[in-house]
């Protein structure tokens, strides 16, 4: 046996298991022949003994002695006796005068009678063992048949003791005695069921069986403290010997989570005594309890395959720990431990069961950064997020960061009040979404280098939480904008460079902005505005009031402070604006649209009087009446929530079908549908809409009705008509008359973001813990940088060891963070992985 196997046998009671393995030199025979005399003179009270009652002569039953005689070793080894009994011919007792009772065996226990077998039933060693044992363990061994009498079993058991629920094809098989052999020494801790019943087994199986193999459950009940919670199962996924039963139930037995504040050379578990790997997962106090659920999360998922540790970080000075967030240690002596730096749990399972990935993840960490680049190019496999991807394949990319201020606790309201305008980028440095807006920063930065009184600025929330969470930063990335003596102006439109400079430089004029004279409101409407605001100037509404209407008024200015940013607004309320509205045929309260480039203004009356429905109001009318969709502006007309009329053409439509179709937006009703039209030159998704709503990419121009908030049915319109209005009239009213068949249905399913948005006040929030937020590891910070250790810690010993039972309940009620480590592993992933050449972050 291996020397590393040696350590498996340190219990005198395993000492009991493998004692059959080792035979007894010099005896010949351990079968003991005594007369009926003899053995009943003999019996002592609570001795087990297994009789067997023969004639002198009796050559039938010269097989089964030998099993009975091979048997004897394995049977002593758990105090149960042995005996032949010679029974005279002159003697008509109960077991020697009848014919039938020479063909059974008996289990006594001191002068009681357990059980008689017949000799079939003992075929050979493990029948014998396997059928003694079980009859003797009665109370220990439950037999079960239905699904009902094992819930039954398993619903007394909760909140009091675990179960071992075994399945094996038949009795007295060698698993039947593994099983039963296991229950002699373990009984007493753990509740043992056994079935035969292959219907039993595949209700309790979540995947399809294999009835002809022995199975066995660990159930976890003792941590199931309502009846309604079911005990987890962790299966045994190794052949069902005594040595396999005993390693699993020792490792069922072996704490969930054990905590560790020494050098992890030193460490020794249950799991390495048993040819395990330990993976350790490095934290820090600062997120600690992030961690701590992850390492638990993780635990849960290795349980019977790999032990988990958790390391502290500001307990073991070693510099490769500030370096990476997940160690291996192998049970092997002399293979030194691996230090990695891994995304999310699947890759720690992954390692344990692949041992193989180990050595390629270290040789992907120690290459040279452009083998690395080359690598990533040949091998990089496609992510599921493609933001993620996106920054996986761009991280190399070195960022000019030295136009944009890094902001910190110190320096933030400072700041804030230098410059007339102060951007903030609030952000954390391992989250993929935010690097990305940081490289559009950094291109707005650029764009708007020269504009006076603006200033752009930074703050890593991971580094400096408590601004963050001042500042009501609830997701990341958030963009506000200061001024002086104003509250904050949130930015919630698309992260483009074009969209977010536009945001920038609309913001800095007053909305609304007053206007004094008429002819100041004739030129606003004419779009005379600052000449650096030319190229982000696209539409002028002006709002005018009566002295009669200052409800209507002060909605309008409610309504400017929330289009800040996204729109030109001006309002004028002096004594001749009735004049004003009447050159454009409407009377105040009213709004003027002036399109840019279009010498027309369009008078609108205003019915409603709050800011919600003149906000609402302004958003329609800045509409284009027949739009190119695309994906900046695909959200505006999403929100309508009416169904679309899209003409898809590859490059600019023609001026026939343009023509028309505008004829057709201007002719239909406001409630009706969205004509809009989609070139996918200039929207190369456009192909991929196409393909869900056709499987190919039909022949185009192709004119598509589609309701994605009804339904989901997509309707083509016939290609040998040719697109004019009369036709497509003609065409929508069979389908409102339901006389088209759709060409297809899309999927009710929500479409919703890859992944969730962060939450940073709930990650922060203390009472209800399931995300903690941390801050950068800073080895040796000072007083000002720490937060408070987690309770009990200064109590630590060297290892803190938490059993299944005592963790396993606590990890079901508060949400694993889990599959994406979201504690320690992120921060680290993302300086080491993604921040390689952003030397600031």
């Amino acid at each position: 046996m291996p020397a590393q196997k040696d350590r498996w046998f340190p219990s005198f009671s395993f000492l009991l298991f493998c004692a059959y393995f080792i035979p007894m030199l010099g005896s010949t025979s351990l079968l003991q022949e005594l007369s009926p005399q003899e053995y009943f003179g003999g019996l002592q009270a609570g001795r087990a003994s297994l009789a067997y009652f023969s004639p002198n002569v009796s050559p039938g039953a010269q097989p089964f002695l030998e099993q009975i005689e091979n048997s004897v070793e394995a049977l002593q080894d758990y105090g149960i006796s042995v005996v032949k009994v010679n029974c005279p011919k002159e003697d008509v007792s109960r077991y020697c005068g009848k014919e039938n009772a020479l063909r059974k065996a008996y289990l006594f226990r001191g002068n009681m009678l357990i059980r008689e077998f017949p000799t079939d039933a003992l075929f050979d060693v493990n029948s014998i063992v396997a059928n003694v044992l079980f009859a003797l363990l009665f109370n220990e061994v439950k037999y079960v048949e239905t699904l009902t009498d094992l819930q039954n079993i398993e619903n007394s058991l909760k909140g009091k003791s675990n179960m071992v629920f075994a399945y094996v094809p038949a009795t007295g098989t060698a698993e039947h005695r593994a099983v039963m052999e296991v229950a002699f020494v373990y009984g007493t801790v753990h509740q043992f069921v056994l079935t035969t019943e292959a219907t039993l087994l595949k209700d309790t199986s979540s995947d399809e069986p294999d009835v002809s193999s022995a199975r066995l459950l660990f159930c976890h009940c003792q941590q199931a403290t309502d009846v309604a919670q079911p005990c987890r199962k962790t299966p045994m996924e190794q052949d069902l010997t005594v040595l396999n039963i005993h390693r699993h139930l020792k490792l069922m037995g072996a704490p969930l989570v054990t905590e560790v504040a020494e050098d992890p050379e030193k460490v020794s578990t249950v799991h390495l005594q048993l040819g395990l790997p330990l993976v350790f997962i490095l934290s820090q106090k600062e997120t600690y309890e992030a961690d701590r659920r992850t390492a638990e999360f993780l635990a849960w998922q290795l349980l019977g395959k790999a032990g988990v540790a958790l390391l502290s970080r500001d307990l073991v000075d070693l510099n490769v720990l500030l370096r990476s967030n997940v160690a291996l240690k192998t049970p092997d002596e002399g293979v030194p431990i691996k230090y990695l730096v891994l995304e999310d749990t699947d890759e720690v399972i992954t390692l344990v069961e692949d041992k193989s990935k180990v050595e390629q993840i270290q040789e992907e960490e120690d290459e040279d950064e452009e083998d690395e680049d080359e690598k990533e190019n040949d091998n990089q496999d496609v992510q599921d997020d493609q933001v993620v991807e996106a920054v996986s394949r761009d991280k190399k990319r070195e960022l000019p960061l030295e136009q944009i201020l890094t902001l910190t606790e110190e320096t933030f309201h400072s700041a804030v009040l230098k410059a007339a305008q102060t951007v903030v980028l609030f952000y954390a440095s391992w989250e993929a979404v935010s690097l990305v807006v940081l490289q559009t920063y950094v291109e707005v930065a650029d764009h708007l280098k020269g504009v006076q009184g603006v200033l752009l600025s930074r703050v890593n929330c991971w580094d400096w939480p408590g601004v963050c969470t001042t500042e009501n930063v609830t997701q990341f990335p958030t963009i506000k904008i200061y001024k002086k003596g104003e509250q904050p102006l949130m930015y919630n439109g698309m992260l483009g460079t074009e969209e977010l400079s536009s945001f920038i430089m609309l913001s800095r004029v007053s909305c609304p902005l007053k206007l004094m004279t008429i002819d100041e409101a004739e030129g606003y409407l004419r779009g005379e505005l600052p000449s650096e605001l030319s190229s982000y100037h696209h539409t002028s509404v002006l709002g005018v009031f009566s002295t009669a209407t200052s409800k209507a008024k002060e909605a309008f200015v409610e309504a400017g402070s929330i289009l800040s940013g996204h729109v030109t607004m001006g309002m004028y309320f002096e004594d001749d604006a009735l004049a004003l509205s009447r050159k454009y045929a409407v009377s105040p309260p009213a709004l003027l649209l002036a399109r840019s480039g279009d010498r027309s203004v369009e008078g609108i009356a205003l019915s409603k009087h709050s800011a919600q429905d003149i906000v609402q109001t302004i958003r329609y009318r800045l509409l284009d009446t027949f739009p190119e969709i695309t994906v900046q502006n695909l959200p505006r007309y999403l929100q309508l929530r009416k169904p679309f009329l899209i003409l898809f053409s590859d490059g600019d439509i023609g001026q026939l079908e343009g023509k028309e179709m505008l004829k057709l937006a201007k002719g239909t009703p406001q409630q009706a549908f969205v004509p809009c039209w989609l070139n996918l030159k200039n929207t190369p998704v456009g192909r991929g809409v196409l393909k869900a709503y056709f499987a190919t990419v039909p022949s185009l121009p192709i004119l598509v009705w589609v309701n994605l908030h009804a339904g989901g049915q997509v309707f083509k319109f016939p290609s040998e008509q040719s697109i004019t209005q009369t036709n497509i009239l003609s065409w929508l009213e069979k389908l409102k008359a339901g006389l088209e068949i759709p060409s297809s249905t899309l999927s009710e399913e929500d479409w919703k973001p890859p992944l969730p948005a962060y939450d940073f006040l709930q990650m922060m929030d203390t009472t209800a813990p399931e995300f903690t937020l941390p801050t950068p590891y800073r080895h040796g910070a000072g007083d000002g940088q720490e937060q408070q250790q987690p309770e009990g810690s200064e109590e630590k010993t060297t290892a803190r060891e938490e059993t299944p039972e005592e963790a396993g309940l606590k990890a079901e009620k508060v949400q694993s963070p889990g599959r994406d480590l979201r504690g320690t592993a992120p921060r680290l992933a993302g300086r080491e992985k993604q921040a390689k050449r952003h030397s600031e972050l």
